[in-house]
C-alpha cells in the first residue's frame, strides 16, 4: 500500500505561488534557459551578417534598432522621472523615450550608454537586454537578469519578471517625491491617477491626469500661472523636442503601453504557475508510481487559478470608463489600428473607440501574440474554454457584466475568423 502525503499538506503546497526565489529552479530556469524572442532572432541575423545595424551621429543605434524590430517611432512616449537604469541621464529637460510594438519595448536616453530592450518571450516572459551605444564596442544585445529583476522582478510584479508602468510625483530634477507615493498603472487605473512623471500629448477634455506636472511647478512659468497638465499638444515649452525622433508623447500610445504591460505580466504568471503546477504533479506521479499525465484535482485548480486573471484582463473586466473622448497627437492610433488582422466585416481587435473605452471590441489584441501562443497547452485550453463560456453568455457572472450581448457576439465572431488554432468547439 502506497504512503500518500496528507491531503492538507498537498493543498497547502499547491496554494503557494511561485516566487522570485523559484525563478532559477526547474521548470522555469529563468537565468539559464535559452531565450526565443525577437532579440534572439535579430542577434542570430547579426551574427550571420544577414542584417546590419548602422549608428548615426544623432541617436546612435536607436533608429536602426527601431527599424530592425519594426517598432514605430509614433509609439514614442516620454518619462522624466528617474525610474530606470540610466537615472542620471533622466530629468524634465532630458526625458527617457520608450518605443514599443506587441512584443518589444525599447528605451532610449539622450547621451545614454546603452539602449534598453525588453522582449516578450513565449517561455520566459519578459527578458531584458542592453545594447552598447559605443560603436567601438561589439554589436551585441547583452541579456540582463539580476540587475533588472531588482525592480522588474520585485513584489510590485509578485516576484515575476515583468513590466512596471508607474505614476509618480517628480520634482524639477526628476527625483521622486516619495512622500506623495506612486501607483502601478494599467487600464484599470483611474484616469486622474495616471502619468505622474510622464509627458503627455493629447486631449482628454475635462478628464484630469498627472502628466506634464512637477512638484513645485515649472521654473519658466509664473508661480500663479502654472500650465495645466491636460490637453497639452506641444511639448516645446518643456524641453528641446528636436533632441528626439518625434515631438510627441502620445496619450493613446501611453494607454496601449499600460494595457500591454500588465497583459504580458499576467501571461507570464500564468505560464510560470501552470508550468510549476505540472512539474510538481509529474514529480508526485513519479514518487507514487502513477502513470505519466495523471493530474490531481489540486493541480487542475492551480491551473484554473493561474489563468482566470488572464481571462478577466484580456476581456477588460476592470477597465476604467472614459467620461469624454480622448485623442493623441501622433499617427500612432492610425498605424496601430491598420495592422489588423481583420474579419470579413473589416472588424479588428485593434480598432479604437476612445470615447467611452480604449478599444471598440473588448478583447485584447495580445491574444494573437507569440507569448499567448507559447503558453502551456493546459493553460491555453483553460483560457479558451473560459473565453467561450463568457462570450457565449454561458457565464454571466458579475466580473463580466460590462460585456454587452453585442460585445460578446462581435468578439466571438472576430476571433473565429482571425485566430488560428481555436478549439473545435468554437466552430
Amino acid at each position: 500500500m502506497r504512503t500518500r502525503l496528507p491531503a492538507a499538506v498537498v493543498l497547502l503546497a499547491a496554494a503557494v505561488p511561485v516566487s522570485a526565489a523559484d525563478l532559477d529552479a526547474p521548470p522555469i530556469r529563468y537565468a539559464t534557459a535559452e531565450a526565443d524572442n525577437a532579440v534572439t532572432r535579430l542577434q542570430a541575423e547579426l551574427k550571420a551578417k544577414t542584417t546590419a545595424l548602422q549608428p548615426d551621429g544623432e541617436f546612435g543605434y536607436l533608429k536602426a534598432v527601431l527599424k530592425a524590430f519594426a517598432v514605430p517611432e509614433s509609439s514614442q512616449v516620454l518619462v522624466f522621472s528617474k525610474t530606470s537604469l540610466q537615472r542620471s541621464r533622466i530629468g524634465p529637460k532630458t526625458p527617457r523615450a520608450i518605443y514599443f510594438c506587441d512584443d518589444l519595448t525599447v528605451g532610449y536616453c539622450r547621451g545614454g550608454d546603452v539602449i534598453e530592450v525588453t522582449a516578450a518571450d513565449p517561455n520566459l516572459g519578459t527578458v531584458f537586454y542592453t545594447l552598447e551605444q559605443d560603436p567601438a564596442e561589439p554589436l551585441r544585445f547583452a541579456r540582463q537578469t539580476e540587475s533588472c529583476l531588482i525592480c522588474h522582478g520585485s513584489s510590485r510584479n509578485q516576484g515575476f519578471p515583468g513590466h512596471l508602468v508607474r505614476s509618480v510625483a517628480a520634482d524639477r530634477r526628476g527625483e521622486l517625491v516619495l512622500s506623495r507615493g506612486s501607483k502601478s498603472v494599467d487600464h484599470s487605473t483611474p484616469f486622474e491617477d495616471r502619468w505622474g512623471g510622464w509627458y503627455v500629448t493629447g486631449t482628454s477634455g475635462k478628464q484630469t491626469h498627472q502628466g506634464n506636472q512637477i512638484v513645485g511647478g515649472w521654473s519658466w512659468a509664473d508661480a500663479d500661472n502654472q500650465p495645466p497638465g491636460e490637453n497639452v499638444t506641444d511639448l516645446k515649452p518643456y524641453f528641446t523636442t528636436a533632441n528626439y525622433p518625434t515631438p510627441h508623447s502620445d496619450l493613446v500610445a501611453l494607454m496601449v503601453l499600460e494595457h500591454q504591460g500588465e497583459a504580458q505580466n499576467r501571461l507570464t504568471r500564468a505560464n510560470f504557475l501552470t508550468g510549476q503546477a505540472l512539474h510538481e504533479q509529474a514529480e508526485l506521479n513519479k514518487a507514487f508510481g502513477d502513470p505519466p499525465g495523471t493530474r490531481g484535482e489540486t493541480t487542475t485548480k492551480r491551473i484554473q487559478w493561474a489563468c482566470e486573471p488572464v481571462v478577466q484582463y484580456l476581456l477588460f473586466c476592470d477597465e476604467v470608463k472614459l467620461t469624454e473622448p480622448v485623442a493623441g497627437t501622433s499617427t500612432f492610433a492610425q498605424e496601430f489600428a491598420a495592422r489588423g488582422p481583420f474579419d470579413f466585416r473589416n472588424r479588428s481587435l485593434r480598432e479604437f473607440d476612445l470615447k467611452t473605452r480604449m478599444f471598440r471590441y473588448p478583447l485584447s489584441y495580445l491574444i494573437y501574440s507569440r507569448q499567448f501562443d507559447g503558453l502551456p497547452p493546459e493553460a491555453k485550453e483553460r483560457i479558451y474554454l473560459r473565453l467561450w463560456e463568457v462570450l457565449t453568455s454561458k457565464d454571466r457572472s458579475k466580473e463580466f457584466e460590462q460585456l454587452s450581448a453585442d460585445d460578446r457576439w462581435a468578439v466571438r465572431e472576430i476571433l473565429r475568423q482571425t485566430k488560428p488554432g481555436l478549439p473545435a468547439y468554437w466552430n
